[in-house]
């Protein structure tokens, strides 16, 4: 049996990481770009791609993720009615392209683009993604961040006092996550995909184990009250979050379990371990024995 790859329907339908091609501005056309308010001057902006987060206030718009450079003008209109302030800061949460696709637009409009380094090192080089067999070129030169960090960094920005933390590598090597403290809102990029199982890029560093520390960092700056933007899915809590984490660690020990006794990759997929959870989190653009295959390939490299 041949490695199960996600479709390329699927990737259309979520735009995951900029590979399906849905990248030019007519087949762009029909997205909306939405603002949601998450709390205080916290924005959570969806469109085609990660969601987005938005702080807005008199230091600036500040962008985490910016999806892809055709919707760059539509997300910039967007910003314009909730802060007459240009876009300052954008972070990446990762490398993929539907979370950094407009960083040169945005570059060329002023703004100042930071991201954990290994985002950088990613987006400058050529880089073989396994999980769709297929090659993505460096980013131009202007796409690159220009602010880099190791392990953390904050931000003193519109009344608020924004954290940049990198996570052990879960979704990328290059993960991070955001924490607005006064606001009280986290913003997880694909360290969490809500309501679903999450994609692992196993050829970037990611592991079933490490998006399961993502959760528990995130849940350590949460109380109850604390609003999570999901990299994908709808706008969340902590009671999501745990529930994402409860799933990660089922799944983790029933892989784990079969790979100790043997099974092969195929073996390990025939065997459904996810059975009795697929009606639950298999609605995603990630299908069970996509899922299981990507786990399993995480956890034997």
């Amino acid at each position: 049996m041949s490695p199960i790859r996600p479709c390329l329907a699927c990737l259309a339908g979520l735009g995951v990481m900029g590979l399906a091609a849905v990248t030019t501005a007519q087949e762009m056309a029909d997205v909306t770009i939405k603002a949601q308010l998450v709390a205080g001057n916290v924005y959570m902006i969806t469109g085609r791609g990660g969601n987005m987060g938005l702080s807005v206030g008199a230091d600036g718009a500040f962008l985490i993720d910016d999806q892809f450079a055709p919707l760059t003008a539509r997300i910039i209109e967007t910003i314009k009615d909730l802060s007459p302030k240009r876009v300052q800061f954008v972070i990446n949460t990762h490398w993929h392209g539907d979370h950094t696709g407009g960083n040169e637009n945005l570059g060329k409009a002023g703004a100042i683009i930071v991201a954990h380094e290994n985002v950088r090192l990613r987006m400058s080089t050529e880089h073989f993604m396994e999980a769709f067999d297929r090659t993505v070129p460096a980013s131009p030169d202007g796409a690159l961040p220009v602010i880099t960090f190791a392990e953390s960094m904050t931000f003193h920005h519109n009344g608020d006092e924004i954290r940049v933390q990198h996570v052990a590598p879960a979704h990328t090597d290059g993960d991070a996550i955001v924490f607005f403290r006064n606001a009280n809102v986290i913003h997880m990029g694909d360290t969490f995909f809500s309501g679903m199982y999450p994609f692992i890029d196993v050829s970037s560093g990611g592991s079933i184990s490490g998006m399961i520390q993502a959760a528990e960092t995130a849940l350590a700056l949460a109380d109850e009250q604390t609003r999570i933007i999901p990299g994908h899915g709808p706008l969340s809590g902590v009671t999501e979050l745990r529930a994402s984490r409860a799933m990660l660690r089922i799944v983790h020990e029933r892989v784990q379990n079969l790979i100790r006794a043997g099974r092969s990759r195929d073996e390990v997929i025939a065997a459904r371990p996810t059975g009795d959870l697929d009606a639950v989190w298999g609605g995603g653009f990630m299908k069970p024995d996509q899922w299981v295959g990507i786990v399993y390939d995480g956890m034997t490299r």
